[in-house]
């Protein structure tokens, strides 16, 4: 698309929806083999972030998450040189430090809008690294470029982005129920850097055997869209894997309330239930919206409709960021020229 933009061209807007992930765990924490972290993750419709960005000769910001969207403009302008500023109008955005990926996508969404605002294209790659995401995770950029469910690699001596190595397609009719605890977010920024450095090593051969449950289980039970498979596969990995963190984050989950209600529905024999990155977020996996939705009346029986706890609804998506190119109405560019 950058290959149709005039340099001169300042009526040119560019649109980005960027979906929000689940991380469903890490796989190899001891790094024996070279590579440290690797991932799985599954990108999630109705959360994402939406902005609008226009040429501008500053940079200014309307919306939920100005702020930060501001920030990564200025940097990333600044690091690629690009003579201009942007207006950016946030629609919407992912939840902050929920465990949803919301400051990858935001990074990405803005990045990838001044490159095509000014003609510049290098990859949702390179933007994250500018922009210092994807750390330990490319789970996030793997959710903007494509969609679906995502297995990245981990970091090897390169320090770059984790490379995806896998992508699919996620069965269409699953559902996930994830539940909020409305009063608090995940370990994020000094305290989570704080935390990766304290915690001990991770045994290998825990290790060895997650990467096994992805192999053996996740990945042919996805092919074969046979739920049973990937859900107790993805709820042995959110168990071994919470329990190495619990003492980051206190408790196998972040959130009592969360955690409460995941210990409930795993006793009523539903399997597949975990946390999303440093969370407070959790999620449930069901074979279809409707056994999501008996599953969220019988939390709100159980727990009452007083508690912080919240739940919603989501399917996986299959694609990954949109972006549309438009113009700014007439009018609007010739009110921006008198300005």
């Amino acid at each position: 698309m950058a290959h149709d933009i005039e340099a001169g061209d300042s009526g040119l807007c560019v649109d980005v929806e960027a979906p929000a992930r689940l991380h469903l765990g890490f796989l190899d924490l001891h790094g024996g083999m070279g590579r440290r972290f690797g991932s799985i993750g599954l990108t999630i419709d109705s959360l994402a972030t939406r902005l609008r960005a226009s040429r501008s000769d500053r940079f200014t910001a309307s919306g939920p998450g100005a702020e930060r969207a501001l920030r990564y403009a200025r940097t990333f302008a600044a690091a690629r040189g690009i003579d201009g500023g942007v207006h950016l109008s946030l629609e919407q955005t992912i939840p902050d430090h929920v465990g949803l990926g919301s400051g990858t996508q935001m990074a990405l969404a803005v990045g990838t809008a001044l490159e095509r605002l000014y003609g510049v294209e290098s990859g949702s790659g390179s933007i994250a690294s500018t922009l210092q995401r994807g750390a330990r995770s490319g789970i996030g950029i793997g959710a903007f470029d494509q969609g679906g469910f995502i297995l990245d690699c981990g970091r090897g001596e390169s320090k770059g982005v984790p490379p995806v190595a896998v992508r699919l397609p996620f069965p269409e009719n699953w559902r996930v129920l994830l539940l909020f605890d409305i009063r608090g977010q995940g370990l994020h920024g000094a305290r989570e850097r704080e935390a990766f450095s304290n915690l001990p090593e991770f045994p290998e051969s825990t290790a060895g055997h997650l990467c096994r449950l992805v192999i053996m289980k996740i990945l042919p039970g996805v092919l074969e869209e046979c739920l049973p498979a990937v859900a107790d596969a993805i709820g042995e990995i959110q168990q071994l894997v919470g329990d190495y963190f619990a003492p980051a984050q206190g408790g196998r989950f972040t959130s009592p309330v969360v955690s409460d209600a995941l210990a409930w529905i795993k006793n009523q024999g539903q399997a597949g239930i975990g946390q999303s990155s440093w969370g407070p977020t959790g999620f449930v996996l069901v074979e279809d919206a409707d056994q999501a939705q008996r599953l969220e009346r019988e939390l709100k029986q159980h727990f009452g409709e007083l508690t912080p706890l919240r739940c919603q609804q989501v399917a996986a998506r299959n694609q990954g960021a949109s972006l549309k190119l438009v113009h700014a109405p007439t009018r609007l560019r010739q009110e921006k020229r008198t300005k």
